[in-house]
Formats: C-alpha cells, structure tokens, sequence
C-alpha cells in the first residue's frame, strides 16, 4: 500500500483527533487531556507538512539520521519533536536540544549518557521511561521491577527530568487484549509517584498506537503514538 495522498492524510488526522476526543469523553476525561503525537518514520516532509496543517503538532521519529533533515525543515513551524525509537548511546549527543521529549530511555546506561550529554550542552533533557510490559524478549525496556529499583539512582540524574513512562504491550489482532497491559503501566507509574522522589514526575504516560489507541485512552494515556491511521501502511 502507498502513503496515503494529502487529501487523504487531512482525513487521517482529523479522524484520529475525533476519536481522541470520543475516548476521552468515553473515560470521563477533560478534552484535551490527550495528545496526538505523529508517528514520521519513513514519512515525507510534503507529507508531514500537510498533516502540519491540518492540525498535528507533536512528530515524534524513531531514527536519529532521518529525523535531522526533517527538524530542520520545520524549524519555523510550530510543532514539537519526540524522539520515540531505540536510541543508541553513540547517538544521544545528536538528540540533545533537537527533541522536547524523548521517549524510549530504556536503560539505566542510556539514562546517564543522555544525563552526561545534556550537562555538556547546558540543558535539561525531558524524558519517559520504556517500559517492556509485556517483558518479551525481543523487545527494548525495562522490566516492570527493573525500573522501580533504578529509578532512584534516575532521580539523582541533575540534568534528566523523567516525566512519565512509555510502553508498547504484545501486538494482539484485538485492541482490547492490550487493556489489561494498559493498566499494568498506570499501576506502575502510580506506584513509582508514591516514592515521590526528585525529578521524577508520572505525568505522562505514552501508549497506544494506530490499533489500539483508544482503548489506552480509557486506561490513562495522556500521549498516543498514531503513523498507519494518518498516512497509511508503509514500507520500512
């Protein structure tokens, strides 16, 4: 299937961004509550300007080499970038001060590189913690207890702020059958609020995706990561 044309991706976002706010007032959440973040990867930037226009403001992108093109194409745009794919330890001086947020720490290790590095550039790097929770093997992040026992070591970071978690659960054919991993991660992220520690906010949590994201809006996502249903199935 080819990307979708921009008629097409005008439909996509406003559809999405409808059934957000359904969900949301489904939940018996404030419009609003919930924020669409775009998923980019392999998308063009005449493509990604369309979806722009029709009302998308948070790009969130997996690969750092594909993305610094595309920042730089939207530097005059008013529009955010979240880093939201596996982001090797190499690669982190690249990100720091191009991305609001960036998603997908998963590792103490990828912690304190992202620490180190926003120290050198003078800043305070956002970021959400990966959570594996469906704890498969072939996937990035942190086991659910893992990340209780490193996160204070996380809170003495000076120059990394946590803000919340980030997950993707095992890919089911029906949406509901990630609900219960839904809540898995609100339970976590409740939990890790309860120790209340420096730096460290559950502000956010960032789930659900094309197939399932309006039933993690039922279950307490406040940011969705949406790339099919906006600009259609692509190669990668």
């Amino acid at each position: 299937m080819e990307p979708l044309n921009p008629e097409a991706i005008t439909k996509g976002v406003q559809s999405v961004l409808t059934k957000i706010r359904s969900a949301e007032e489904k939940a018996g959440r404030p419009a609003g509550t919930v924020r669409l973040v775009a998923a980019t990867k392999t998308v063009t930037v005449e493509h990604i300007a369309g979806a722009v226009r029709a009302g998308l403001s948070i790009l969130g992108e997996n690969r750092v080499q594909e993305a610094l093109p595309k920042i730089a194409a939207f530097t005059q745009a008013p529009v955010h970038w979240h880093f939201i794919g596996q982001l090797q330890r190499r690669k982190v001086r690249s990100v720091i001060g191009l991305f609001d947020l960036i998603q997908s720490v998963d590792s103490l290790d990828l912690a304190r590189e992202i620490d180190r590095r926003a120290e050198e550039a003078g800043r305070q790097q956002n970021v959400l913690l990966e959570v594996n929770i469906g704890r498969e093997p072939t996937k990035a992040g942190f086991h659910p207890d893992d990340v209780v026992r490193s996160i204070p070591m996380m809170a003495q970071l000076s120059h990394t702020c946590i803000k919340g978690l980030m997950t993707i659960p095992p890919l089911t054919a029906d949406p509901d059958s990630a609900r219960p991993y839904f809540r898995q991660l609100r339970d976590l992220a409740q939990q890790i609020a309860a120790l209340d520690l420096p730096a460290v906010r559950m502000d956010e949590l960032s789930m659900g995706m094309s197939n399932d994201y309006e039933v993690a809006i039922e279950e307490g996502a406040t940011l969705v990561r949406v790339g099919t249903a906006i600009f259609g199935a692509r190669h990668v």
